[in-house]
């Protein structure tokens, strides 16, 4: 009884098993046939990621294998790859290739084994199919789910290609390095051949990188790369593809590598930026509005101006240069070197978000003229002033040297004074302001007026160089915008620009190399030999310097900084990037000059008391010329200067009561003995540039009494005034004036020699 009891028992164990084998191989058998229902074909898998041949305007190949996800690939059929390449590919990925399906059973097994020992995958024993698999799943984690989708992919790409199919579509994919994918795009770069003409070495070299396309960069580990190489000729030999005899000759064959500029002759950084903004139907080759030899000068300044401010802790600079007729771009630098991994060149400094410091100071005056919030004349008070702001403490503007009392609105914008700046945003609102930084297209100005607050025209949010240079250009054209162009087929036609008298009398000012003496210099690097219309910017603790300028012709952008945000040592715009603005400019016209600009359309020239802006009197010591609107003629016949008048026939000062705190502040030698030199201050340091256009510092001097003045340097009269040369040195500075004189000492330093001490610097905006 009990025998048969156990015998049931035991036929009922076996149709179980039975039941549950048959289940479950029915499971795998359709499991595994499903992927024939699911295939993918060859025609399934085209590259749309074509290469594309990027020309310069005159025709001149910037650089080519680009697209728009800053890869470089091309496509080519198996028949046009070398045979070296194949077998070498084969040997060190998937030996058995041709004999196995999908998968390699006893691979899996291992790698199964493997994993559950470690806890993790160890190996992943992908066949060549699985591992194209793995590039379409990209990005993929590397766990027991993702292999899983490797395996059900492949066995789809099985179902639906051939193997010659599945090895093309692999080796036009490898990773190569860097954003180099597929054999073809390897061979051109590294090479200079197509991948056709590749000899055992390069093959082998070659087929060893996609095992791990970083740490066996053949730019930084050669020796690695040599190793990895040694493998593969070696399952080359193993699976009868080679002999010994050539392995070792291939192994000691000189390979000579191509420039790491990896296909790119020029314009790097515009190349890749101007592929990603392609539509997907794009022709092979495009011709750019990119100047090739203009393109190649500015990133030979670029570099030269970086190392010449190594010392001052600056490493990174960008340039942009815009046709202001056409709104074409011409030359288009993101860094000094995008190849220069470690120092970050990849990093697009043309498109990068930074604090423009004063760069946009000239887009509200322009408004606030527009809008009559204030005239050419307008006196605006450069006194400490405060500000309540909610939530926070009192918000104080400073200028980079000492108040300057009374300023009129040209010398105001010139020397990018701060204070009145605010001022003038507060009379026109931080709302309005932003509103047209948007129409000029400061798209990236994207949060409240309220969170820039006044601080807006002082450079609290953050712009490109891009939009800054655009941005200017519409300035240059009178305030007709156009977008900027970056290639010669553009339908788009630019409208010759309508002169607007705001716009032109922002122009006036910014071209003014008097106007901006005293806080550059007439002589500085922002002078040219031509017309040209020039603002610099700094952006809190020296962290971004700008300049922005334009003549009749072209517009220029520079900025000179770091990548990883440091600050600078003490280094100005004028100081970082007006040197290399000077030089683009330089160049750009050294065969023709540019048009002198036209006058403000519509307004009138007067007189003016330089000091007052008003109506001259006999008391008023200094006369200038200014623009006015013929609406407000009548309001300059009424308002006679009342900032000085005349007691026993000397012009006397007579400041309004707003100046009363600015008065006490200053020196009182000032007032006592009525001569004390401004500018310099005692104790400056100045710095000049090598190879640099000469630089002058203009002697600035506070009197109450209008009378001849001598100046002497050193114990040696001054025949030229108050203008003088810079030169290295410590320098001993006096002026006399019958019984008064006052005396300073400065210093003059050649910038990169040492580094610069606190104090003034030549213009410091």
């Amino acid at each position: 009884m009990g025998d048969k009891q156990l015998s049931k028992a035991t036929r009922q164990v076996f149709r179980r098993v039975k039941q549950a084998t048959l289940i479950l191989m029915a499971t795998s058998l359709i499991w595994r046939f499903i992927p024939y229902i699911f295939p993918i074909y060859a025609t399934n898998l085209t590259q749309d990621r074509q290469a594309i041949e990027l020309v310069s305007r005159q025709m001149l190949p910037l650089g080519t294998l680009l697209t728009q996800s800053q890869e470089q690939t091309a496509v080519v059929p198996l028949t046009e790859v070398s045979s070296h390449f194949i077998h070498a590919i084969i040997a060190a990925e998937d030996g058995r290739y041709y004999q196995h399906g999908a998968l390699e059973i006893r691979a899996i097994g291992r790698s199964m084994v493997e994993a559950i020992r470690a806890r993790k995958l160890v190996s992943g024993a992908s066949t060549i199919t699985m591992q194209l698999a793995r590039m379409l799943l990209q990005p993929h984690p590397r766990n027991l789910w993702a292999k899983s989708q490797e395996i059900w992919l492949a066995w789809r790409l099985a179902a639906g290609m051939n193997k010659d199919e599945i090895l093309h579509a692999y080796i036009n994919r490898l990773p190569m390095g860097g954003n180099i994918y597929g054999v073809e795009a390897a061979a051109q770069v590294y090479f200079a051949v197509p991948s056709r003409e590749l000899n055992l070495a390069q093959a082998s070299i070659l087929a060893a990188l996609p095992n791990d396309p970083t740490d066996l960069n053949p730019y930084i580990h050669w020796e690695k790369l040599k190793k990895r190489q040694v493998y593969v000729l070696d399952r080359m030999v193993k699976d009868g593809y080679i002999s010994r005899a050539q392995s070792d000759r291939a192994y000691t064959e000189k390979i000579i590598l191509q420039p790491r500029q990896q296909g790119i002759i020029a314009a790097p950084h515009f190349l890749f930026w101007f592929a990603s903004q392609l539509p997907k139907n794009h022709p092979s080759q495009i011709q750019t509005t990119i100047d090739r030899p203009l393109q190649q000068f500015v990133e030979a300044q670029v570099r030269q101006i970086v190392r010449n401010l190594a010392a001052n802790n600056a490493h990174h600079a960008a340039a942009l240069v815009v046709d202001n007729h056409s709104g074409e771009v011409l030359a288009y630098v993101g860094s000094p070197d995008y190849f220069d991994l470690a120092a970050t060149g990849r990093n697009d400094g043309v498109q990068a978000l930074r604090q423009p410091g004063s760069t946009l100071k000239p887009f509200l005056y322009q408004l606030a003229l527009e809008k009559r919030v204030i005239r050419p004349n307008t006196v605006v008070a450069d006194v400490p002033a405060h500000y309540a702001i909610d939530g926070a403490k009192l918000y104080s503007p400073k200028d980079y040297s000492d108040f300057q009392g009374p300023v009129r609105v040209r010398n105001a914008l010139a020397n990018s004074l701060n204070v009145p700046a605010v001022k003038v945003l507060q009379k026109v609102g931080v709302p309005t302001f932003l509103n047209r930084l948007h129409q000029l297209g400061f798209n990236q100005l994207n949060h409240p007026a309220d969170y820039y607050g006044l601080g807006l025209t002082l450079g609290s949010g953050e712009v490109s160089l891009w939009e800054l240079a655009r941005a200017y250009v519409t300035m240059a054209r009178h305030g007709q915008a156009i977008p900027l162009i970056t290639t010669t087929f553009s339908n788009s036609i630019p409208a010759a620009p309508t002169p607007s008298p705001t716009w032109g009398l922002v122009i006036d000012i910014l071209s003014d190399s008097h106007a901006r003496a005293s806080a550059f210099g007439v002589d500085s690097v922002l002078s040219l030999p031509f017309p040209a219309a020039v603002k610099t910017g700094t952006s809190s603790d020296f962290h971004d310097t700008w300049t922005v300028g334009f003549t009749t012709d072209y517009t220029v952008a520079t900025w000179v900084g770091n990548f990883n945000g440091e600050p600078m040592k003490q280094v100005s715009g004028v100081m970082g990037a007006a040197p290399l603005w000077n030089r683009i400019m330089l160049h750009l016209h050294e065969n023709k000059e540019p048009r002198t600009f036209a006058p403000p359309e519509g307004l009138v020239q007067r007189p003016i008391c330089a000091l007052s802006g008003l109506k001259p009197t006999s008391a008023c010591p200094t006369i200038v010329q200014e623009y006015f609107f013929p609406e407000d003629l009548g309001e300059y016949d009424r308002n006679y200067d009342t900032f000085y008048s005349l007691v026993n026939g000397e012009s006397r000062l007579n400041l309004p009561r707003e100046y009363d705190q600015w008065l006490a502040l200053r020196s009182p030698s000032t007032i006592a003995e009525g001569l004390k030199i401004i500018s310099p201050r005692n104790g400056d340091s100045f710095l000049v540039y090598p190879n640099s256009p000469p630089q002058k510092l203009e002697f600035k001097l506070a009197a109450l009494q209008d009378k001849p003045v001598e100046w002497w340097i050193d114990g040696e009269r001054l025949e030229s005034g108050a203008f003088w040369a810079l030169r290295p040195g410590s320098w001993t500075l006096e002026v006399k004036s019958g019984e008064m004189s006052d005396r300073v000492t400065f210093e003059v330093e050649v910038a990169g020699n040492q580094p610069t001490r606190r104090g003034f610097s030549v213009a410091p905006k």
